[in-house]
This record gives C-alpha cells, sequence and structure tokens, in this order.
C-alpha cells in the first residue's frame, strides 16, 4: 500500500477526467462511424463480388503479414456481421458502457473495437489504404490503457497521446515545407481549395479569399504545425494553449473540406493536453491498481521502443506519408499534401442505351455523392464520414496507375445495373434496365468565378480534356468480363 502511495502521485492525472472521458467518447465516435461505412461500402468494395474482394486477398497474403478475422472467415454475412457489432459496440461506449463496467471489462471492449477494426483495414488494400485509418487504430489501441471513471487518468496514456498529436502535427508540418515549392513561397492556397480531393459545402468561398489571405493561412499552417506541436510537451497553461491552437487550425480545415475523419480525431488527441480542471474541478477515484499499473507501464514501454522507426523518418530528408512500420498499426508515420495540384482533373463514367455507339449518341452520366460531377450541384459536406470510391476517383484522375485492379470491375457491375455498386453512387441513370455500353471521361474542372456564378448558377467550369476509358460493353455472362465495341 504505501509504494502504490507513492507511485500514485506520478502516475495519475486527475485534473484530467473530464478531458479522458471527452477524449474517450469522441474517439468511440468516430468508431462508429468508420464501422458504419465499412457496413454501408465494404460490400461492394471488397465483398465476395465486391471490385477487390477481399476473400481472393487473404488466399495470397498470410495473417501474419495482415492479421484480421477474415483470414478465418471472409463471408459477405460475416465481414457485415463485424462491422454492425463494431458500430454496436461503439455506440455503446459512446454511451457510457466503458465506464459502467470493471475497469478490465472496458480494457477489453476497447480492445475489442481496435482488433475488430484491424481486421477491416488489413483485407482492405486501397480502399483502406488511407493515413486515418492508421491513426484511428494506433489512438484505439493506446485508448485501452485510459483506464475508465474507475480510476484516475494515467498519467504515460496521456503523454503517448500528446505524442501521436505531435507526429501527425509535425509530421504533416515537414511533409510540406520539404515538399512542394509553393508551401514555401506561400502560394499553395492559391490551388487547394480548388483542387483538393473532395471539396466541401464551403469550399469555393474559401478559394475565393484575397490571395493575401491565402498566403496568411499558409503561414499560419506552417505555424501551427511546426511550432506549435513543442508547446503539447510543454507545463500547463503553455499545453492548453498549444492544443487550443490546434484544435482551432483543425476546424478550419474541417469547414473548407472533407477529409473523413481525419481532422476530427486530431481535435481528439489534443483534449489529452487540454487541463480542464479550473472549469470542472477535480474529483477523487479510487486507488489505481497495480496490475493496471504494470501493463500501462508496459504498453507505454512498447510504443516508446516502436516510436524509434516514426521518430527517425521524421528527421529523414527523405520522409514518408502514412506508413505504418508493423503490421498491427501500433506506431505510424502520417503527413499530407506534400504536393498540390495546380489543375482539377475529374473522370466522370457515362452510360448508354443504345445499341450501337457513334457521333450522335446520346450519353448519360453517373452522379457521385461526394465527387464533382454537375457542375451546379453544390458539394456536400460528407466528413468524418468516408466515402472511400469518391475518394479513389480522385486519385485515378491523377493517374491511370490508381486504377489498377478496381476500375475495370467497377465499368462491368455498371454494365449488370449491380445493386451493391450502385449504392456507392448517388444516381443510376438507367433504373429500368443495364446500360448497353459505358464509357469514363476526362475534364478539366475549376471553380466558377463571381460573376459565372451569378450568371449560371454553376459551381463549376468544365473542359473536356479526353476520352479516359474507350466504350465498354458486356461480351458475355462472366463476372468482369466487358469489352470494347
Amino acid at each position: 500500500m504505501a509504494a502504490m502511495e507513492w507511485f500514485t502521485p506520478w502516475f495519475s492525472a486527475p485534473g484530467y477526467g473530464l478531458s479522458r472521458l471527452v477524449l474517450q467518447r469522441a474517439l468511440a465516435g468516430v468508431y462508429l462511424i468508420a464501422f458504419l461505412s465499412a457496413a454501408f461500402q465494404f460490400r461492394a468494395l471488397l465483398g465476395e463480388r465486391g471490385l477487390l474482394p477481399a476473400a481472393a486477398f487473404v488466399r495470397r497474403v498470410p495473417f501474419r503479414a495482415t492479421p484480421s478475422l477474415f483470414h478465418w472467415r471472409c463471408s459477405d454475412r460475416f465481414t457485415g456481421g463485424c462491422a454492425w457489432v463494431g458500430a454496436a459496440l461503439a455506440a455503446a461506449v459512446v454511451g457510457g458502457a466503458a465506464d459502467a463496467v470493471p475497469l478490465w471489462a472496458a480494457m477489453m471492449m476497447w480492445a475489442l473495437l481496435w482488433f475488430l477494426y484491424l481486421s477491416f483495414v488489413n483485407v482492405g488494400q486501397i480502399f483502406y489504404g488511407f493515413g486515418w485509418e492508421s491513426l484511428l487504430l494506433e489512438a484505439g489501441f493506446l485508448a485501452i490503457f485510459l483506464g475508465n471513471a474507475h480510476t484516475a487518468p494515467p498519467v504515460p496514456a496521456l503523454w503517448l497521446m500528446r505524442w501521436l498529436l505531435f507526429r501527425v502535427e509535425f509530421g504533416a508540418g515537414l511533409i510540406k515545407w520539404r515538399g512542394d515549392r509553393c508551401w514555401r513561397d506561400l502560394t499553395c492556397l492559391y490551388y487547394h481549395h480548388e483542387t483538393q480531393p473532395m471539396p466541401g459545402p464551403l469550399s469555393w468561398y474559401f478559394h475565393h479569399l484575397p490571395k493575401p489571405l491565402h498566403r496568411a493561412e499558409t503561414a499560419a499552417n506552417h505555424f501551427a504545425q511546426l511550432v506549435v506541436p513543442f508547446g503539447l510537451f510543454f507545463p500547463q497553461p503553455v499545453a492548453t494553449v498549444a492544443a487550443g491552437i490546434v484544435v482551432i487550425t483543425q476546424l478550419w480545415l474541417v469547414l473548407s473540406g472533407n477529409f473523413a475523419w481525419l481532422n476530427w480525431l486530431t481535435i481528439v488527441f489534443a483534449l489529452a493536453a487540454l487541463d480542464l480542471s479550473p472549469v470542472a474541478g477535480t474529483r477523487s477515484y479510487d486507488p489505481t491498481p497495480l496490475w493496471f499499473a504494470v501493463v500501462v507501464c508496459a504498453a507505454s514501454v512498447l510504443i516508446l521502443v516502436l516510436s524509434y522507426w516514426p521518430a527517425r523518418n521524421l528527421l529523414s530528408r527523405t520522409q514518408q506519408m502514412n506508413r505504418s512500420f508493423n503490421s498491427l498499426h501500433l506506431v505510424n508515420t502520417y503527413g499530407a499534401f506534400g504536393s498540390i495540384s495546380r489543375v482539377r482533373q475529374e473522370i466522370v463514367l457515362e452510360g448508354t442505351d443504345a445499341e450501337r455507339v457513334g457521333p450522335e449518341t446520346v450519353w448519360r452520366e453517373y452522379e457521385f455523392k461526394g465527387k464533382p460531377g454537375d457542375v451546379r450541384r453544390l458539394p456536400r459536406q460528407f466528413a468524418p464520414y468516408h466515402l472511400r470510391l469518391d475518394w479513389q476517383m480522385w486519385f485515378a484522375a491523377l493517374s491511370p496507375a490508381y486504377t489498377r485492379g478496381w476500375f475495370e470491375p467497377l465499368v462491368a457491375r455498371l454494365l449488370e445495373n449491380d445493386r451493391a455498386a450502385l449504392r456507392l453512387l448517388r444516381t443510376n441513370p438507367f433504373p429500368d434496365r443495364p446500360p448497353t455500353h459505358v464509357r469514363a471521361v476526362l475534364y478539366s474542372y475549376r471553380f466558377t468565378t463571381w460573376a459565372e456564378r451569378k450568371a449560371n448558377g454553376a459551381w463549376w467550369h468544365r473542359t473536356w480534356v479526353r476520352e479516359f476509358l474507350p466504350p465498354v460493353h458486356v461480351v458475355s455472362g462472366s463476372d468482369h468480363d466487358a469489352g470494347r465495341p
């Protein structure tokens, strides 16, 4: 008992009780959204008849390389059930279930959330190849060791959350500074709001801000990502001020675009540095169980050891973005937009019910939920929900190399009016019977000017570039067999 009395003051941080509560509930909310994304999209993207079937992937790749429940069973029913179980468990944690059970049971709930989502990420291939997938897993693993309402927040786990936030912000800042010259001459935001993967409803207005304000935005971003993160490790109130700056800059990014749950997760991590005790007070907790302290310290040592590779990457001139150094995604490296596109190109999928294709053929467009299509449609807000196919279409427009493996199956699904695939889209111009031919064309998109917007009501102006995929049609009953006329 005397040993624990000596141990508790430096191990426990009772003043961070409210910060932990909000952090855990918000993190569980992100888990909920992630599992709902899997429930609604996994089957069409990675199911038995998906664009990149996970069942075929697990036959090629061993369990040790991609640990996942789906190495055991990978049917649509099982993966769908896992997604809904994860969503239900996440919703329960949001509602306070993890605080209503013993500490060991709460840790098991967080561990189950982590492993369920790891199972999806490790078989998700390019559709789960985004940095925020690993970010959620790394944060979810740390959450196992944050405790619950029965014990004071452990200092090591809170510091590891700050270390994660530091790597997210500082890594993103370094990749920009080392990358595209426009970040150093403060001109990247002349283009970024227009060419980002999935603009939001306010992106048009952000794009039309005065150029001096764009330069100020860029400079503020460098300050927030290259200077402020060091403040997270200073004593209070400096750490709280640094966390507050991170929150404000992330909310600015939330308003200006759709980046799934990346910005929201970053805000969640900032809570680990917020001292809310002057507002909420400090409650008393039961003594910290010795077994819990041992487990937290052991996990902390593991994370610190694994941090060697991300830390080395931060210092490297050949810094990599969004890389996991182990198959469990425990400690990773992050970053985004090391280079900025100056021109926006979009792939538009079109179909026709004409028996023969010629110059007079009437083509009808498929509309996606999030990515630009109809020039008069205001971009929608979807984040923190992740539209995985829409994001891949943005990459595909950058280079045909990004279409490898999934684009032709998508076209084949459209040729047969596959219900699962069509649910990924906003509109189907052929509700009664499948099209006879489908093609893809490439357009250059730009935001309209104030005058153009007033004159024709359009948010976008687009110009034909070229045919991306010539017309194809079904040539047999095979699942993916489509041919060009």
